[in-house]
């Protein structure tokens, strides 16, 4: 089984799962505004492609991050800074493994994870079980 779409989006959230606050006064870990709001984005568009069933077995993962082709950036190219691709795809596997695409995100054992620029922004997505 496998399942492919893109998600359009104008402006691609930019905050990771890295970006962890800690409370001064209690010490205890929190998530940013920033890194909630991306979190129900990825969430509300997720949830429009989930499978009936969890994938079962080994997955391949195939993300493409598109940002917004510019003059200075043509549709095509390489995005070769921040935000890093590693610590993009956590929030975003954690999303998908709250909508059901697998039972855990371990199942993941192929990813491609790329970012480039695009005419129309927004992530592709393609999940596959492998054999």
């Amino acid at each position: 089984m496998a399942i492919e779409f893109f998600l359009p989006m104008g402006r691609l959230p930019s905050a990771t799962a890295q970006e962890k606050g800690v409370n001064r006064k209690t010490g205890a870990w929190y998530e940013p505004t920033d890194v909630k709001a991306a979190r129900a984005k990825f969430m509300a568009h997720l949830g429009r492609h989930r499978p009936a069933q969890p994938m079962q077995g080994p997955v391949r993962l195939t993300v493409q991050w598109c940002y917004p082709a510019s003059e200075k950036h043509p549709a095509g190219t390489w995005k070769t800074t921040k935000p890093d691709t590693d610590n993009m795809i956590k929030l975003f596997k954690d999303c998908m493994t709250r909508c059901r695409f697998w039972l855990d995100d371990a199942q993941v054992c192929s990813e491609v994870n790329e970012k480039y620029y695009n005419d129309v922004p927004g992530i592709f997505v393609r999940v596959e079980e492998l054999a």
